[in-house]
């Protein structure tokens, strides 16, 4: 059975193709979590430093991750293995920027929202969803019925921990769905899931918010319509230029 791979990246910033990896963590299931701090060929931005608390003095005299040991060893994993990431299109743009082939995967962000059929859910970062689903942790990591741990949100082992929990409701969900389905054929329908882009059915932002995309097609087409072309400039966000795709050519 392939083993999944939790992993999250702290990073420069959000360009896809300009910024560069600051620390990474991951953590096989069933086993402790790695992390480390590297050196970018970039600058960490003001605005990355301001959501990890990683500057650039702390990491000035760290190695690259580019042929480090611990690239060396996630290729190797990512061989055989399942590479499981929130919003997982952006850390594995990351890994490839750094040298990285990465084979499967599983998106916790695609699977709540593919899993969410009613909508109810308003928001789907990860920690958003942490307090949703209300998981907690035991200090061996992962989800757990009794108390909580203390985790440091937007450190990259503190957000692996989450993400391990966030996905084990998921898979719990998934199962419940899955008319007794093997785990073998779970794991291969969430990478399935993941692989396809989302129908995001709900706006949880700008100014209309919380609202249905069905429904702002009828009343604003003219701002989904400048929507898309907003986003395709960017080039960045797959699952919003096939959502608005998908209602405009209603």
């Amino acid at each position: 059975m392939n083993k999944l791979i939790f992993l999250d990246t702290e990073t420069t910033g959000n360009d896809l193709k300009e910024d560069r990896l600051c620390q990474v963590a991951y953590k096989i299931e069933g086993e402790e979590i790695k992390t480390k701090n590297f050196k970018p060929t970039v600058p960490i931005s003001i605005k990355a430093m301001s959501i990890t608390n990683i500057t650039n003095e702390m990491v000035e005299n760290e190695s690259a991750f580019k042929g480090s040991a611990m690239a060396e060893e996630l290729q190797s994993l990512f061989k055989d293995d399942v590479l499981v990431a929130h919003n997982a299109k952006f850390d594995i743009a990351m890994l490839e920027n750094e040298g990285l082939e990465i084979s499967n995967y599983i998106c916790t962000l695609r699977l709540a929202r593919y899993l969410d059929e009613e909508q109810e859910i308003p928001e789907y970062n990860l920690q958003f969803l942490r307090y949703y689903y209300a998981v907690k942790f035991s200090a061996g990591g992962g989800s757990a019925s009794g108390g909580d741990v203390e985790i440091v949100a937007h450190s990259a082992d503190g957000d692996v921990l989450v993400l391990e929990a966030v996905f084990k409701h998921l898979y719990a969900k998934a199962k419940e769905k899955s008319n007794n389905s093997s785990h073998e054929e779970i794991i291969k329908r969430m990478i399935d899931i993941s692989n396809k882009p989302s129908l995001i059915r709900k706006f949880a932002f700008g100014k209309h918010i919380g609202r249905l995309t069905e429904d702002v097609l009828k009343e604003d087409r003219g701002y989904l319509e400048w929507l898309l072309r907003t986003k395709k400039e960017e080039g960045t966000d797959e699952d919003w230029i096939h959502t608005l795709n998908y209602y405009l050519s209603k």
